[in-house]
């Protein structure tokens, strides 16, 4: 893995994640916790989404989204699991 590869997982991570805090909590968590929450999300959404067969999108603003979507799941387990 390259150090674009590297770059391009950083940006998706941070874009995905502070789209979901936006829409999660109202806010972001800085950074790094963006950078966190989408890169889970989007090892979470990666293997959720095909398996339910869904499929949106073509090149980065797919990885976008799919993290994206990945890490507004990641956020409310999180929050579910806080709440017990």
């Amino acid at each position: 893995m390259g150090i674009d590869s590297i770059l391009v997982w950083l940006l998706v991570g941070a874009i995905a994640g502070w789209l979901a805090g936006l829409l999660v909590r109202g806010g972001g968590f800085g950074l790094i916790g963006n950078i966190v929450v989408g890169i889970v999300g989007a090892v979470v959404a990666g293997w959720l989404l095909p398996f339910l067969g869904v499929s949106l999108g073509a090149g980065i603003f797919r990885a976008i989204i799919n993290a994206a979507i990945g890490a507004v799941i990641v956020l409310v387990l999180l929050a579910m699991i806080r709440r017990a």
